[in-house]
C-alpha cells in the first residue's frame, strides 16, 4: 500500500470521518484488520475560517503549503486536502509538492460522470457555492450546474461554520436542508453535490428527493483506491 498525507483539522469533525471512510475502505479490500498507512497534520481551523481578503487568503495558503511540504518530507506519497473551501489553494499546494494532491472536485466529478448525473446544485460553503474554482472543475468534467440560489448562501454558510464545525446537528437544520434540496429539484437540479465535508451530518445521502453526491465520501474512496493502486 502506498501512504497518503492527509492536511486536516478543517474541521476536525470532517477530519474524523475521512479517517474513519479511509480506514473502513482499505479494510473492505485487505481484509478487517487492515489499517490505511496515513500521516495527518491537523491544523488550527481558528487560523483558517472565514476568509474574505486577498492577505488572509494568502496566508491560508501558505500554511497549507507549509503543512504539504511537512508531510511530503515525512514519507507521504500522495496528499488530500480534507476541506473543499480550502480547494481555492490546491493550485498553490500542488505547486509547492513533487508528489500528487489528489483533488476533491476531480475525484466528485469523475464520479458524477460514471454515474450519469450531469445535471446537479451545488451545497456548501459560501466561496464554494458562488465562486468559480469548484464549479469549474466540475464542469470540466461535463457536469451542468445550476447558478447558486443566493437566498440559500448566507443560512448554509451560518449552518456549517456555527454548528456543523463545532460537531453540532440540529433538527431545524435537517429540515433547512431538506426544504432546500426538495426546492433544488422543482428548479431543475437532477442531483445534489454535498461540497462541504460536514453536510453528511445533516443530509441523509440515501433518504434524499435526489441522488447525493457526497465529496467527503467519495474524496476518501479516491484516497483508498490511490492507496491501493486501483
Amino acid at each position: 500500500m502506498r501512504k497518503v498525507g492527509l492536511i486536516g483539522g478543517m474541521s476536525w469533525v470532517s477530519t474524523g470521518m475521512y479517517y474513519e471512510w479511509i480506514n473502513q475502505g482499505v479494510a473492505k479490500h485487505c481484509g478487517p484488520m487492515v489499517s490505511a498507512p496515513l500521516l495527518i497534520e491537523s491544523l488550527d481551523f481558528a487560523e483558517l475560517y472565514g476568509l474574505t481578503k486577498d492577505d488572509e487568503w494568502d496566508r491560508a495558503a501558505e500554511i497549507l503549503v507549509n503543512s504539504a511540504k511537512r508531510l511530503e518530507a515525512a514519507g507521504a506519497e500522495a496528499l488530500a486536502i480534507a476541506a473543499n473551501s480550502m480547494h481555492r489553494l490546491y493550485d498553490q499546494v500542488a505547486d509547492a509538492v513533487d508528489v500528487p494532491v489528489l483533488h476533491i472536485a476531480d475525484a466528485v466529478g469523475a464520479k458524477m460522470k460514471t454515474a450519469g448525473a450531469v445535471n446537479a446544485a451545488l451545497i456548501g460553503t459560501r466561496n464554494v457555492m458562488t465562486e468559480s474554482f469548484y464549479r469549474r472543475k466540475l464542469v470540466s468534467h461535463g457536469i451542468d450546474l445550476l447558478p447558486p440560489d443566493m437566498s440559500n448562501v448566507d443560512r448554509t454558510n451560518e449552518i456549517i461554520y456555527e454548528e456543523l464545525m463545532r460537531g453540532k446537528a440540529s433538527r431545524h437544520s435537517e429540515r433547512f436542508f431538506r426544504t432546500m434540496i426538495t426546492n433544488l429539484e422543482q428548479a431543475g437540479a437532477k442531483a445534489i453535490v454535498l461540497a462541504c465535508t460536514e453536510l453528511d451530518m445533516v443530509i441523509d445521502v440515501d433518504a434524499n428527493v435526489l441522488p447525493i453526491f457526497d465529496s467527503a465520501r467519495i474524496h476518501s474512496e479516491a484516497v483508498v483506491d490511490w492507496i491501493l493502486e486501483r
